[in-house]
C-alpha cells in the first residue's frame, strides 16, 4: 500500500506532474482514503515512511501533514513511539526544504502543546544538548520555537479559552524549567554563528524577540546580552542590525509597571544609539519605540517627583534622534508619528525653553508629512482621476496632522506664530520653493487662522498685523498651479475679517481676489472659486468697498461681458460649469446695490450690465421665431446662464430700496421680466418659446422668488401670465416648484394674493390629482424610485400649500364657484391624511387645518355656516375618526415626541370644536363616539367635565389617560382603518 501511497500523492499533488483529471480525482480519493486510518495506524505509516530516502518533497509534505493530524488525537499511550522516532525523523529531513522543516516544527508544538509538561515533560531539555550537532539542528530548535510562538504563545492572535489556558500552562512549565538554559541558548547560537551563517544568527535573535514579552526580562536585559546586541545593531549586515534592533524593541517595550520600566530604560544606555545619526534609519522604529515608552513612563509618573523628571530626561535625550527619523526616514509609519506627537504635546501643559524648541520641531514634522508627493504634480493640477484619488487620500491623513497642529497652537502659541512667520516669509521670498512646499505653508496658515481668536484676527494681534499683509501682497512662482491657487484664496478668505478692521488693505485683498491669482486665473476651476469667495468677501465689508466699486467693475468687465460674447460650444459647456458667473453678478449686486451708490450710479451701473444679458434672450427668442432650435442646443444653455446672472444681481438690492427709496430701480428690474402689464417681458416670453424645457421653466421659477423678494407687490398684476405658463404640463417636480412658489407668494402677499390664487386653483387641484396615484399614501418602499420620490414630495407640498392657504386667512378661496366642485375632494383628502398617514408631522398640519377651517367657515353655536354641512361632518366624522379613533389605534405612539405634538393639535380641536359649537359637539361625542369605542360612562362623564373646563393641559392629561385605559380595556384589539 506505501508504494500506492506514494504514486497517489505524486499524482494528486505534485505541481510539476502533468495528469489527467478524472486520475487525479482518484488519486485524490486513495490519499483521503489513507488519510481516515485510525490515529496509531496513520502514525505508524507516516514514521515508517518519512525516513526513506530518496522520498520526492510532495509525499514528504503530505506525510507530514498525516502526521501532524495524527497527533491531534494521539492518546498518552501512543507518545513513547513518536518520541522515539524523532531523532531519526529530525536526521533525515535537517537537509529538507524550508517549508518541510516547518511542516516537522509545526508537529512538534502540536505535541509539546497537547502533552508538555504532564506526557511529555522535557521536550526543551531534550532538545538543547542537540545544539551541538550544528546549523541543522540549531536551525530545526529554532523553528521550534517560532512555531510554538505563532500556534499558541503569541499574544498578537485572538485565542479561544482553550488556547489561553494551553498557552499559560506551557509558560509556566517553560519558565520553572527551561527559559533560562534556552535564552544562553540564543546567545550561544548568535554569538557562534553571527560570522559564518548570519541568517541562522539572525533568525535566533527574531525567537529571542517573540519571547521577550513574557520571559524574565533579567535574561536578555543584562550587560552580556546587551553588549552584544549593541555590537550587532552597528553591524554591516542587515539582516543582523534589523533582528537586533527589533530584539532592543522588544526589551524596551517590555509590559512593566513605570518604576521597573524607567530603571529598565535608563540601564538601556540608549544614548550611545541616539549619536549615530548614520544608522538612525535602520534604528528608526527602535529610536521612536524607545521614546513612546519613555514618555509613557513620564505620563503615568507625573512631573512632580524625581521619577517623572527622569523619564522627561531620558525622551529629552532621545527627541533629536527621534525628529531626525521622522523627517529623513520613510520607514517611520506616520500614523505612528502622529500619534507619538500628539501625546507628546498634550504632556507638555507648560513646556520649558527646551521643550519648546521640541515643539517647534514637532511643527516642522507636521509640515513634512503634509506634502504631496511631487510625482503628482501634474495629475493634481488637471487634476484627473489619479490626481483626485491623491487629494481625497491626503485630505484624510491630514485630519489628524491639523488636529495635532491644533494641539501645539494650545499649547505654544508663541512658537506657533513664529514658525507661521518663518514659513510664510520662505514660501513668499523663496523662488526655489515648490509647488507642494508652497500649498503646505498656505494650508497650515489656513488652520492657523482656526487657533486665532476673533479679537486678534480684527486687531492683528501678535505677529497677524505682519503676516496677513504678506500673504495678499504674496505672488508665488508656483501661484499658478491648481493647488496653490486654490489654498490661497481661501486662506485670505480665512483672514478677511482682518481685512474688515485694516481697511488699508483692502487694495490688496481686491487684487488678490481679481486679478490672475482669482477671477482672471488660467485655470477655471479656480476662476470660480474666487468668484465664490470675492462674493463673501464683498458680503463682509460691504460699504467698505464703496470707494473701490468702479475699479471692481472694471476689473470684471471681461468676466461680465463672457456672457455676452462666449460662442457656448459644446465644448465649452462642457468645462464651464452650469454655476458660472453666478456669484460674480452677486458679487456686483451686492456692490451697486447699496444705498451709499447714487441713484444715477446705480442706474448706470444697472443698465449696463442689463441691457446686453437681455438683448442675448431676445435674440435667442427672435431667432426661435424664424427657425427651430433644439432644446438641447448650447444656446439654450447660455439663456439659463443669463437668467441665473440677473437674478443673481438681483440678490444685492432690497425691496425698500427698489420700491420706495428708489423705484426707478425697481422698473428697471420690472422691466427685465416685464415690459409692459399688456406684454410678457422677455425673460418671461421663454415659458412661452420653450414651455417644455424644465431646466429654462427651473430658473424662470427661481427668477420670479427673487423678483417677489424685491418687488414686493408691484409684481402682482404681472404673475396671472407667468403663473399660467408655469402651470402647463408640469411634472411632479415642477409642480412642487411651483407650489413652493404660490406659498411665497402667499405668506408675503396674504389676502392679497387671494384673486390670483382663486384663478389658478382650480388647475393646480386638477392637475395635482392627475399627478398623483389615487391612494396617496401606499408609496412601497421597495419601490424608492426617483419617480416615487418626486411624487412624495409633491404631496408634501400640496399639504403646506393648503395649510399655507387656511393660516393666511385663504380659506375662502376653496368655497368660490369655480373651487368648490375640488371641496369635497380636498376635505376628504385631509381627513385620511389627519388620520392615517405615516409622516406624523403632515398628520398634524392636516389636523391645523381643519382647526383654521372651522374657525373660518362656521359660526359660534348655531349661527349660518359659510359652507352649508361642514358643522355636521366635522362633529359626526372629523371628531370620531380623527380625534379618537386614529389616536386609539395601537400605531399612535405616546413615547415619539413628534406623535405627542400631533396629541396636542388633537385636542386643542377637541376644545375649538367645544369653543365653536358648544353641547352640540360635545353630546354627540360622549354619547355617541366614546361609547363606539367601549368606553365607560363614568369616564364619558369626566371627559365632558374636563372639556367644560378652561385648563386645556389638564383635559390633555386626562384624554391621554382615558385612550391608554381604553386600549387596555380592548386588549390590542382594536385597530382602526
Amino acid at each position: 500500500m506505501a508504494d500506492d501511497l506514494e504514486r497517489a500523492i505524486l499524482l494528486a499533488y505534485d505541481p510539476d506532474a502533468a495528469v489527467d483529471p478524472a486520475v487525479k480525482s482518484q488519486a485524490i480519493a486513495f490519499c483521503d482514503c489513507a488519510r481516515r486510518e485510525p490515529p496509531s495506524s496513520l502514525l505508524c505509516l507516516c514514521l515508517e515512511r518519512l525516513p526513506r530516502v530518496p522520498l520526492p518533497d510532495p509525499v514528504r509534505f503530505w506525510l507530514l501533514s498525516a502526521l501532524h493530524e495524527a497527533v491531534l488525537s494521539l492518546p498518552p499511550s501512543e507518545l513513547p513511539f513518536f518520541l522515539s522516532s524523532l531523532p531519526a525523523l529530525a536526521s533525515c529531513l535537517s537537509s529538507s526544504p524550508p517549508f518541510i522543516k516547518n511542516k516537522l516544527s509545526q508537529c512538534l508544538s502540536t505535541v509539546i502543546t497537547l502533552h508538555y509538561p504532564h506526557s511529555w515533560p522535557s521536550p526543551f531539555v531534550d532538545l538543547l544538548p542537540r545544539l551541538a550537532d550544528g546549523p541543522h539542528a540549531v536551525d530545526m530548535f529554532l523553528r521550534l520555537l517560532s512555531s510554538l510562538d505563532d500556534d499558541l504563545l503569541s499574544q498578537d492572535y485572538p485565542r479561544d479559552a482553550a488556547a489561553t489556558a494551553a498557552a499559560s500552562r506551557v509558560k509556566d512549565a517553560m519558565r520553572m524549567q527551561c527559559v533560562p538554559q534556552i535564552a544562553r541558548a540564543w546567545f550561544d547560537v548568535i554569538t557562534l554563528y553571527r560570522a559564518s551563517e548570519p541568517s541562522l544568527s539572525a533568525s535566533a535573535l527574531d525567537v529571542a524577540r517573540r519571547y521577550i514579552p513574557w520571559i524574565d526580562i533579567g535574561l536578555v536585559a543584562n550587560d552580556v546580552f546587551l553588549q552584544l546586541l549593541f555590537e550587532l545593531v552597528e553591524s554591516s549586515e542587515e539582516q543582523l542590525r534589523s533582528a537586533a534592533a527589533a530584539c532592543l524593541l522588544a526589551i524596551v517595550a517590555k509590559r512593566m509597571d513605570p518604576r521597573p520600566k524607567l530603571a529598565l530604560l535608563r540601564s538601556l544606555q540608549f544614548n550611545r544609539l541616539f549619536s549615530r545619526q548614520d544608522s538612525g534609519c535602520s534604528l528608526a522604529h527602535l529610536i521612536t519605540g524607545y521614546a513612546v515608552e519613555a514618555l509613557e513612563c513620564y505620563k503615568r509618573l507625573g512631573s512632580d517627583n524625581v521619577d517623572g523628571s527622569s523619564a522627561l530626561e531620558l525622551l529629552d535625550e532621545a527627541l533629536p534622534s527621534v525628529f531626525y527619523v521622522m523627517q529623513t526616514c520613510q520607514e517611520v509609519d506616520s500614523g505612528n508619528i502622529v500619534e507619538f506627537l500628539s501625546s507628546y504635546v498634550s504632556a507638555m501643559k507648560t513646556p520649558t525653553q527646551k521643550q519648546l524648541v521640541y515643539i517647534g520641531q514637532v511643527l516642522e514634522v507636521v509640515k513634512d508629512q503634509m506634502l504631496y508627493d511631487p510625482a503628482y504634480r501634474s495629475n493634481l493640477d488637471l487634476p484627473d482621476k489619479i490626481g483626485k484619488e491623491e487629494e481625497d487620500e491626503m485630505a484624510e491623513s491630514r485630519k489628524d496632522l491639523f488636529a495635532l497642529f491644533r494641539s501645539v497652537s494650545r499649547v505654544a502659541p508663541d512658537v506657533t506664530q513664529l514658525f507661521m512667520q518663518n514659513l510664510l516669509a520662505r514660501a513668499v521670498q523663496s523662488a526655489e520653493m515648490n509647488v507642494e512646499e508652497v500649498e503646505a505653508a498656505l494650508s497650515l496658515f489656513y488652520r492657523f487662522g482656526e487657533t486665532v481668536s476673533d479679537e486678534a484676527m480684527r486687531t492683528g494681534s501678535g505677529l497677524l498685523g505682519e503676516l496677513v499683509p504678506m500673504l495678499l501682497s504674496a505672488r508665488f512662482s508656483c501661484h499658478s498651479h491648481r493647488i496653490v491657487a486654490l489654498v490661497y484664496l481661501d486662506t485670505i478668505t480665512r483672514y478677511m475679517k482682518f481685512v474688515h478692521e485694516n481697511t488699508q488693505y483692502i487694495p490688496f485683498a481686491l487684487s488678490a481676489f481679481l486679478d490672475e491669482r482669482g477671477i482672471h486665473h488660467p485655470h477655471l476651476s479656480v476662476s470660480q472659486r474666487a468668484s465664490y469667495l470675492f462674493m463673501r468677501a464683498v458680503k463682509l465689508l460691504k460699504s467698505k468697498l464703496v470707494p473701490f466699486v468702479e475699479q471692481i467693475l472694471q476689473s470684471l468687465q471681461d468676466t461680465v461681458a463672457r456672457f455676452t460674447t462666449l460662442d457656448w460650444t459644446s465644448k465649452q459647456l462642457k468645462t464651464s460649469g452650469s454655476e458660472d458667473g453666478s456669484h460674480t453678478f452677486e458679487a456686483i449686486g451686492l456692490l451697486i446695490g447699496m444705498e451709499d451708490i447714487s441713484p444715477e450710479k446705480q442706474s448706470e451701473y444697472l443698465v449696463a450690465l442689463l441691457t446686453p444679458l437681455l438683448q442675448q434672450v431676445d435674440s435667442l427668442i427672435a431667432d426661435s421665431k424664424l427657425q427651430k432650435i433644439e432644446e438641447s442646443s448650447p444656446r439654450i444653455a447660455s439663456v439659463q446662464q443669463t437668467i441665473m446672472a440677473i437674478n443673481a444681481l438681483s440678490k444685492g438690492f432690497s425691496e425698500r430700496l427698489v420700491t420706495t427709496g428708489r423705484p426707478a430701480i425697481g422698473n428697471m428690474f420690472k422691466q427685465s421680466a416685464i415690459i409692459s402689464p399688456q406684454t410678457l417681458g422677455v425673460l418671461l416670453q421663454i415659458l412661452v418659446v420653450f414651455p417644455n424645457n424644465v431646466p429654462l421653466r427651473n430658473k424662470v421659477t427661481s427668477f420670479l422668488h427673487r423678483m417677489v423678494d424685491i418687488l414686493g407687490a408691484s409684481i402682482l398684476p404681472f404673475l396671472p401670465m407667468a403663473l399660467k405658463q408655469l402651470l402647463m404640463d408640469s411634472e411632479p417636480k415642477e409642480m412642487a416648484d411651483f407650489l413652493v412658489l404660490i406659498n411665497q407668494l402667499i405668506s408675503k402677499f396674504n389676502i392679497s394674493i387671494a384673486g390670483i390664487l382663486g384663478d389658478i386653483f382650480p388647475t393646480i387641484v386638477s392637475r395635482v390629482f392627475q399627478l398623483l396615484p389615487s391612494d396617496a399614501f401606499s408609496f412601497d418602499p421597495g419601490y424608492n424610485t426617483e419617480e416615487v420620490r418626486e411624487l412624495q414630495e409633491l404631496q408634501r407640498v400640496l399639504y403646506t400649500f393648503l395649510h399655507v392657504m387656511a393660516t393666511h386667512d385663504l380659506s375662502s378661496v376653496l368655497l368660490t364657484p369655480t373651487c368648490r366642485e375640488y371641496l369635497n375632494s380636498i376635505i376628504e383628502l385631509l381627513l385620511i391624511t389627519s388620520c392615517n398617514h405615516k409622516d406624523i408631522l403632515v398628520r398634524k398640519q392636516c389636523v391645523q387645518i381643519f382647526v383654521r377651517l372651522i374657525k373660518d367657515w362656521c359660526k359660534k353655536y348655531s349661527g349660518e355656516d359659510k359652507l352649508p354641512g361642514f358643522r355636521n361632518f366635522i362633529i359626526e366624522t372629523f371628531a370620531t375618526r380623527c380625534c379618537l379613533n386614529s389616536v386609539l389605534d395601537k400605531s399612535f405612539e405616546f413615547r415619539d415626541a413628534n406623535t405627542l405634538l400631533l396629541f396636542v393639535e388633537i385636542v386643542g380641536a377637541q376644545k375649538v370644536m367645544y369653543d365653536m359649537f358648544g353641547d352640540e359637539f360635545a353630546v354627540h361625542f360622549v354619547s355617541k363616539g366614546l361609547p363606539a369605542a367601549h368606553c365607560p360612562q363614568d369616564l364619558a362623564e369626566q371627559y365632558y367635565r374636563k372639556l367644560q373646563d378652561n385648563d386645556t393641559k389638564a383635559l390633555r392629561s386626562f384624554y391621554q389617560s382615558l385612550i391608554e385605559k381604553l386600549r387596555q380595556q380592548q386588549n390590542g384589539s382594536f385597530v382602526f382603518r
